[in-house]
């Protein structure tokens, strides 16, 4: 099966050419051109971006490429206030400091990711892209159409939809350094007059940037991806039914990282910023598969009913080299790790979505969505094994609508607002000593995880639109959102994650449409931060609700065309505050089962307790983690047009500032420094063949691109290649 879904890839990325060969978004050659609209559709219709009241940044595919951005974590480098960091399994996504700081199943995300509407589980989302219509990014809580998965924003990504009435297609190819190889391509059939269906695939792998020096020779960061999509248009009259299922399969021989530095196993690290040294075997492998049904009925007064059912089964299986080191088992090394997590996610939306050419407009809806989670780590020192196995499950529902009134021609008002409830209950526990003779058969179990929880809460937002003129529109938004608490253990719970958001901005376009603008002021005040914090009455990480925080900031982006010449720049500054914490700091502890905390007097005697004492710090506050102070990016390029070719050379930046990952706030330890990262083009179009010369981080930065626990993961080394397509 595995054979024949890649055999299909290849396929379907061969069939032809390169996506739509236009120039990047918006931008024509001749002296007149003018920037064209964005719309945007996460709010269910489509919506000039320039006119609604969100900070958003949106690309179309052609930006996207443009602009070197393969997947979701390469989003940091064009949105501002966006922070995308790598922890192995999941992304740490935040956005205004506010998302995911936990790799724990008990715990939502803060940033919500959606694929064509469906809400995506934290797991498997390092996969590329391929024949997308366009990425939205929405900054701020999200508190009426997205619910309780988005205190800090959320990201759209919608894929590209079958055309009626068109035959045509595309196919590319690629190669680079590294033994980069690239196909990708789709296929648009008019099946009836009525009915189309678009088939589109891809290929990528690469070889590992890393040389394992260690006896089993990992390949730890190879990549080996394919994934192939088909979608179904149907639309007879009123009616319209679009279907999508797809699927990914993705390879990468473990995760490469070192660890974390002045930790126990740093010094076993050896020199070179591209060397690992395992002495466990590494490998990983993730699969997706998602389906989605929309159906709409346009009634006639105008008045849409909408349908939007998904499917998703996400998997992961992951062997680990715990302490990324050659440390022998004396010091706590030689520790492996056999990681399995699944995710199955049934959903289901309804609308009703009124017409807009009145003075009074709304959105009313109903969402449920349930997920089964399922996680198996099996973990070995020295050979004592430690099983943890969870089981989750969990209900998630929200009614909401949004009403939106134009006071005066001028002048509208928004108010939206959605009741979300929340239910999970999971099983599960902790169990060492499997398969030793002195233990039970399935391994005695020192710590219960099971529990439920149940919360829900009001959320939403408050708006007044000015259009000052045609180009000019100022808004002020208050809005709220919430991220679901959760539990630990049957004795453990925690609190939901609460946000009430002001926010002030403009949009303009000057010039006569050639150059657009937004600026954003905004004041978050954040409450019962959710973070991992180890837990001496089990020995084990559980989330806790930490204190208030506030954070604060200004962004601003601009879009530019003069003729040839455009460029796009944006930039972000945050201010954040969270309070001080007492804490066991886990980067100190000794790895492995350690047990609860040892009463008084008793010396340490892991398995059955550990003195935590000596380990136990108070901060005094500090940033928010994953809170980067300047984020800024900047696109040029210029169109050169000789006879029936164009030629277009492009340059982008893009800066990500100091980030914070733990409590100690060790400038050596918990901090990930800054860094900038260039990337250049050259491409030759004409109307069906593309040709494209490419390089990524040229300056060969090394950099950090993410941290948890005691290791830490890194970003690419220089890359170069070409891509080759035609399009029909």
């Amino acid at each position: 099966m595995i054979f024949q879904r890649k055999l299909l890839c290849v396929c379907i990325a061969g069939v032809a050419g390169v996506p739509a060969l236009a120039q990047p978004a918006g931008l024509r050659v001749d002296k007149t051109a003018i920037l064209e609209e964005v719309a945007v559709t996460a709010q269910r219709r489509t919506e000039n971006l320039q006119d609604i009241s969100v900070a958003a940044s949106a690309f179309n595919a052609d930006a996207l490429k443009a602009k070197a951005i393969a997947r979701v974590s390469d989003l940091q480098n064009v949105a501002p206030s966006l922070s995308i960091t790598d922890a192995g399994i999941t992304l740490n996504v935040n956005i205004r400091g506010i998302g995911i700081a936990s790799n724990s199943p008990n715990v939502t995300a803060g940033v919500a990711t959606y694929v064509d509407g469906l809400f995506q589980p934290p797991i498997v989302q390092a996969n590329s892209f391929y024949d997308l219509e366009s990425i939205e990014v929405f900054r701020g809580p999200q508190g009426t159409f997205v619910g309780s998965n988005s205190t800090g924003g959320a990201i759209f990504l919608n894929t590209r939809d079958p055309e009626l009435g068109t035959f045509g297609g595309y196919g590319q190819i690629g190669a680079g350094d590294y033994g980069h190889r690239e196909a990708e391509g789709a296929l648009n059939i008019p099946v009836a007059e009525n009915l189309a269906i678009r088939l589109a695939g891809f290929t990528r792998g690469r070889d590992t940037y890393y040389d394992d020096l260690g006896p089993l020779d990992n390949d730890a960061g190879k990549l080996d991806e394919y994934g192939a999509r088909v979608g179904v248009l149907w639309n007879p009259g009123n009616f319209e039914l679009l279907l999508k299922s797809q699927f990914n399969d993705r390879k990468t021989g473990g995760y490469p990282y070192h660890p974390v530095p002045d930790t126990q196993f740093a010094t076993f690290q050896p020199e070179g910023f591209r060397n690992v040294h395992y002495d466990e075997p590494t490998a990983n492998r993730d699969r997706a598969e998602i389906t989605s049904l929309e159906m709409r009925y346009e009634l006639d007064n105008g008045v849409v009913l909408r349908s939007l059912t998904g499917y998703q089964h996400k998997r992961l299986n992951n062997l680990y080299d715990v302490d990324a080191s050659p440390a022998p088992l004396s010091v706590g090394g030689d520790i492996s790790q056999d990681y399995f997590a699944g995710e199955k996610q049934l959903s289901q939306e309804i609308n009703i979505i009124s017409p807009t050419d009145g003075a009074l407009d709304w959105v009313v809806g109903v969402y449920y969505q349930k997920n089964d989670i399922e996680v198996e780590i099996q973990e070995s020192q020295g050979g004592f094994p430690t099983d943890i196995l969870p089981r989750n499950e969990r209900i998630t529902t929200g009614y909401f609508a949004q009403v939106n009134y134009d006071l005066t021609p001028a002048l509208e008002f928004q108010l939206g607002g959605r009741h979300s409830g929340y239910d999970t209950e999971g099983t599960g526990g902790v169990f060492i000593g499997r398969g030793i003779p002195i233990f039970p058969p399935g391994g005695l179990q020192v710590a219960d995880l099971s529990g439920d929880h149940v919360d829900h809460r009001n959320t939403g937002k408050a708006a007044l639109n000015w259009t000052i003129s045609e180009d000019h529109m100022i808004y002020g938004l208050a809005s709220r959102g919430y991220k679901p608490g959760g539990f630990n253990s049957t004795t453990s719970e925690f609190d939901p994650e609460e946000v009430l958001s002001y926010e002030a901005g403009w949009k303009a376009s000057f010039y006569k449409g050639r150059i657009r603008t937004q600026v954003t002021a905004y004041y978050n005040d954040y409450k019962d931060f959710q973070f991992n914090i180890l837990e001496t009455s089990t020995g084990f990480v559980g989330v806790e609700n930490l204190d208030d925080m506030t954070i604060k900031g200004l962004e601003a982006q601009v879009q530019a065309v003069f003729g040839g010449l455009s460029f796009d720049a944006n930039i972000g500054y945050s201010d954040s505050k969270l309070g001080a914490l007492t804490f066991v700091n886990t980067r100190r502890l000794p790895l492995g089962t350690l047990g609860p905390q040892c009463p008084g007097g008793m010396p340490s005697s892991p398995p059955a307790c550990f003195d935590y004492t000596p380990f136990v710090e108070t901060n005094g506050g500090g940033d928010a983690l994953f809170a980067p102070e300047l984020t800024y990016s900047l696109g040029v390029q210029y169109d050169i047009t000789l006879d029936e070719l164009r030629v277009t050379p492009r340059v982008n930046y893009a800066y990500i500032d100091d980030q914070y990952t733990y409590f100690s706030y060790s400038p050596v330890s918990d901090l990930i420094e800054s860094y900038g990262l260039l990337s250049a083009s050259l491409t030759l179009t004409n109307e069906a063949w593309k040709a494209e010369l490419y390089g990524t981080n040229l300056t060969d930065e090394e950099y950090v691109a993410g941290q948890f626990d005691i290791n830490e993961f890194y970003g690419a080394p220089r890359e170069y290649g070409i891509r080759l397509g035609y399009q029909f």
